[in-house]
């Protein structure tokens, strides 16, 4: 069903929680995985046209490497992508740009006063190219 999922990856441990549910959807479904790591306010030579760009020294390539040796421990093929820019715009933009069938992002900040100014999985459901799949992350972690 599905053949390239993205996912959204960061040093919390809700962020792990949708990596890890990302990687047992790849190995179920022999799909690609592109994991994304996107911060805002990084600025850079190598800017889009949306204003984020591609650092080969991102500051996330380290823990990208980590998830990505994770991954393909479980057999999964992986891509990783270090963006400069908003989340939500970058996860948009990588399914976009790889061909994305489904997003995957934990649901950190859908409940409480931060759902009424909106949130990285929020976004993305409204502008996904694709189906979204938003994890429980939450509800077992106090992150």
């Amino acid at each position: 069903m599905f053949t390239t999922i993205v996912v959204g990856a960061g040093p919390s441990e809700t962020a792990r929680g949708a990596v890890a549910a990302a990687i047992d959807l790849a190995s179920t479904h022999d799909a690609s995985l592109h994991i994304v790591f996107a911060v805002t306010g990084d600025a850079g030579p190598n800017r889009t046209a949306t204003g984020g760009y591609v650092d080969t020294d991102h500051r996330a390539n380290p823990l990208l490497a980590e998830l990505a040796a994770e991954a393909e421990s479980s057999g999964v093929t992986t891509k990783l992508h270090a963006r400069s820019e908003a989340p939500a715009d970058a996860l948009v933009a990588v399914a976009g740009d790889e061909g994305g069938d489904l997003i995957v992002v934990g649901n950190k900040g859908m409940r409480g006063k931060i759902r009424l100014l909106g949130s990285v999985p929020n976004s993305v459901a409204h502008n996904a190219p694709c189906s979204v799949l938003i994890v429980d992350t939450v509800g077992s972690s106090s992150d």
